[in-house]
């Protein structure tokens, strides 16, 4: 099966993207299953890089890339991106600028869509 999840929330504040990440990474490690994420609205901060979190507490730009090294596709919003100020090379290794044509493109796709 192909799924996609779509973040909508910021990285920390609450934990709705950190339990779709996990989610994601869940589906991710099951044979035979694909898995995208979408970052949209305050969830394209998600992918800013050289995120710093105290020890022991979870830290979401690992989970994307651990997410991208498992074959997950994950886009961020482009016109998003822009809003938030965030640029090209600030984002993590293993996410790309997207559009919402793509997000069209991976919803018809989608056997299961999940929205956090």
């Amino acid at each position: 099966m192909n799924y996609l999840v779509i973040l909508n929330d910021a990285p920390y504040g609450t934990e709705r993207s950190y339990n779709g990440l996990r989610l994601a990474g869940s589906i991710a490690k099951q044979e035979g299953e694909t898995v995208s994420v979408f970052l949209i609205g305050d969830a394209a901060s998600c992918a800013i890089g050289g995120q710093t979190t105290p020890n022991g507490y979870y830290n979401i730009e690992r989970m994307l890339k651990a997410l991208a090294a498992k074959g997950a596709q994950i886009g961020i919003c482009g016109t998003c991106m822009d809003a938030r100020g965030i640029r090209q090379e600030m984002i993590v290794e293993g996410t790309k600028r997207s559009t919402m044509d793509e997000l069209t493109q991976w919803t018809m796709k989608a056997d299961k869509v999940l929205v956090f």
